[in-house]
């Protein structure tokens, strides 16, 4: 974790089976570039979402996924202010996410965790 995080956002959702191409390559190339740029964003992961078995008390656990979103990505940032700054509100806007994403992705849920101890 970057050592000037103090929050996570945490962006989560799902995209039209046909369009998942598109999405990851925008995402990847043009939408995570973009936020990173925005003062106070210090790293961006993206992940996907995979069944889960855990061993608690000594007993095999498995958690239900359904109805959550298959994307994530988590961002590090300064301070929870970057996310309703002129630079997010532009990064977010920019590129083809905008017109050519956007419109296909569903379940949304946003998160801001605030990192405890710092």
């Amino acid at each position: 974790m970057h050592p000037k995080a103090k929050y996570l956002f945490i962006a989560n959702m799902d995209v039209d089976p046909d369009k998942e191409a598109i999405f990851n390559e925008i995402y990847d190339t043009e939408h995570v570039p973009m936020l990173l740029q925005v003062p106070g964003v210090l790293s961006a992961t993206r992940a996907t979402t995979e069944p889960l078995a855990v061993m608690i008390g000594g007993k095999r656990h498995v958690a239900a996924v359904e109805g959550e979103p298959k994307y994530s990505a988590v961002f590090e940032l300064e301070n929870a202010e970057v996310l309703v700054s002129e630079a997010w509100a532009k990064a977010v806007e920019q590129g083809r996410w905008a017109t050519e994403v956007r419109q296909y992705t569903r379940n949304r849920k946003h998160f801001l965790k605030k990192i405890m101890g710092r």
